[in-house]
């Protein structure tokens, strides 16, 4: 691999660190009970809880905020050699972020195709364009570019078949937690 094949292998952990970041942005402003920006695009119910200051709630903004700053670091972390265990880890974490983020989104793109197309029924309806071209295209933004990340960094990587293994661990652990979210979807609970 050449060397400007090699930088440009790194763009996507660069996108995947500059997605963690803009996203924790909004995260830290609402915990402070500022709403600016959610009004419109966010379901009511959370607005109220973050201009209310909720205590619970304040503390899952700070710490989702500092879950998006964590996952700007392991963007960074996939352009650039590391030592085992910590190539390891972010192989880990990269790879589950991928599969996270972008089932989350594409459950909110499929939500919202259901409800323009008549097959399903929400309130508020207002809300559904912003899930929809907005947050699910965002969510899955950011897990391609984590996919992206982690791909190239193992690509970049003498120890590959170590560090596909523990992306695929992460995969997997990811997939657990989509079907928690299928069982609760299934049930009504989510």
């Amino acid at each position: 691999m050449s060397l400007k094949q090699a930088e440009l292998s790194k763009w996507p952990g660069y996108v995947a660190a500059a997605w963690g970041l803009l996203f924790a942005v909004p995260s830290f402003v609402w915990a402070t009970g500022n709403t600016f920006g959610a009004q419109s695009t966010v379901s009511p119910p959370l607005v109220k809880l973050a201009q209310d200051r909720v205590p619970w709630f304040v503390a899952v903004l700070v710490i989702t905020g500092l879950l998006k700053v964590f996952g700007a670091v392991i963007g960074v972390s996939l352009t650039r050699p590391l030592g085992r265990w910590l190539s390891r880890a972010m192989v880990l974490c990269g790879g589950g972020a991928a599969i996270l983020l972008t089932w989350h989104g594409g459950l909110f793109v499929v939500q919202g195709v259901l409800v323009k197309t008549g097959a399903f029924a929400v309130e508020p309806t207002a809300l559904v364009n912003w899930y929809l071209y907005l947050w699910g295209p965002w969510f899955i933004a950011g897990g391609l570019a984590f996919a992206g990340a982690a791909a190239l960094y193992l690509r970049r990587s003498d120890d590959r078949r170590t560090l596909t293994r523990y992306g695929a661990v992460g995969a997997l652990g990811a997939l657990g937690a989509l079907a928690l979210s299928i069982a609760a979807l299934a049930t009504g609970l989510g």
